[in-house]
Order: C-alpha cells, then structure tokens, then sequence
C-alpha cells in the first residue's frame, strides 16, 4: 500500500507514456460481448460492479471486477492501479482472476472522497491500462467526472461498491456499463467461481443477465446458463 502524496508522485513519474488504444476489449463469452456495442468492454470509459445482494456479494463482486481488469491488461500494457478503503485487497490472490501481482498498484485512500481524488488523477494517466476504486455511495456527477477524465487519459476504470444497499435498476449512472453480481453454486468440476452476472445498464445497448464461469485454470470466461433480457435500467 501508498499514501496518496506517494501515488500522486508516482501517477506524474508515469505520465508521458503513449495512449492505450481507444475500442474495445472483448470479455470471451460470445453471448455477452454480442450486447455490448463494439462486441466488448468499452475502453477509456468508466464502468460499475455492485454486489447484487446486500454484504454477501462483495467478493464475488470483487472477483467479478478484478476479471475484467485483468481482460483490459492482456490488452495493454502498463499496470492496474486498485484503491481501497479498507486495504484488504490480496495481490497474490489477484492471479487467478487474470491480474498478475507484477502489473498491480495498491492504493489505500480515506473516504469515498480520497477515493474519486485518486481514481480521477489515475484515469489521467495514459501509463496505465486500467484504474479501480471501492467506494460506499455512487452518484451521477463524481462518475461523470471520473469518465471525462478516462476518456482524456485512455485508461479503463472500474468503480466497485461496497454499501449496505446497493442501487437499484432506475438509479441513474454516468458509467458506460453497471454489473450486478452475484454468487452462484459452483458445479462438479469446475475450477473457478461461478456468478450471475446482471448487465443492469449499458449504454447503446440492451441489458441482460447470464450465468458465467470463470476458469482459474485456463483464465477465461465459460457460459454457465442462456443469457436472458435484462429489465430496465437507469
């Protein structure tokens, strides 16, 4: 872990690299990357992952997160910053969900607000591939600042909550995409978490809900149930 003076210094250390490319990245189920526009997850965007229950979805929602940053990284170059509140992130356990401990930063901020502040000079940041933060509240105007600055800088954000009540569909979002997830059991054989994850809302496209499984083996995504329509998102 950093203080945020310590990161402030390293985020200017690293500026002047190239830009990442602007597209897509695709997450490997033909399902789910057939609703995203652009056949992926967006990059140089901001994104939401909340727990689709109240406490009990933090991990797998976490899980859920650090697999799509981990998707972003195989097609970038640069690191991962993550900044926490509570610091309990494992870097070593991050392996297994695609993001190698070497191309991972570590930050730890106070309050939501240290939080937005680190993840807003991150995302200005052209050296990295993709910058994460755990915050307790979402709202419309940080997350609209936080995707102006990704879009300046052509790093993928990740917004991950952790709150006692998460939002519903119609609460409104500046983020490109909102992951609902959730646990489900894991079936005989299988070597990784299986989730219900919730495309709640994404923008220029439809919202869906499908059943995945990650493979901590080969890495990648394996579809677990159809995908099925979403309901309405805000």
């Amino acid at each position: 872990m950093t203080d945020l003076a310590s990161l402030r210094a390293r985020v200017r250390a690293l500026e002047g690299a190239p830009a990442g490319t602007a597209g897509t990245v695709p997450l490997g189920v033909a399902a789910l990357d057939g609703v995203l526009p652009g056949g992926g997850l967006a990059r140089g965007a901001v994104h939401e992952v909340v727990p689709r229950e109240t406490g009990a979805d933090d991990g797998p929602a976490t899980a859920f997160a650090l697999t799509l940053a981990g998707r972003v990284l195989a097609a970038s170059e640069g690191p991962v910053l993550w900044v926490t509140q509570a610091g309990d992130l494992y870097p070593p356990g991050a392996a297994a969900f695609g993001v190698p401990p070497h191309r991972l930063l570590c930050a730890r901020a106070e309050g939501d607000a240290g939080v937005l502040w680190a993840l807003e000079e991150a995302l200005r940041c052209s050296a990295l591939a993709a910058a994460v933060g755990e915050v307790e509240h979402l709202a419309r105007t940080p997350v609209r600042r936080l995707h102006l600055a990704a879009e300046a800088g052509g790093v993928t954000g990740l917004l991950c909550l952790r709150r006692r009540t998460p939002p519903t569909h119609a609460e409104p979002s500046a983020a490109a995409t909102r992951w609902r997830v959730g646990a489900r059991p894991r079936a005989a054989g299988e070597t990784g978490p299986r989730w219900h994850v919730e495309l709640a809302r994404v923008r220029g496209g439809p919202p869906a809900s499908v059943e995945v499984q990650w493979d901590e083996t080969s890495g990648v995504f394996a579809l677990a149930a159809p995908i099925r329509p979403g309901t309405a998102a805000g």
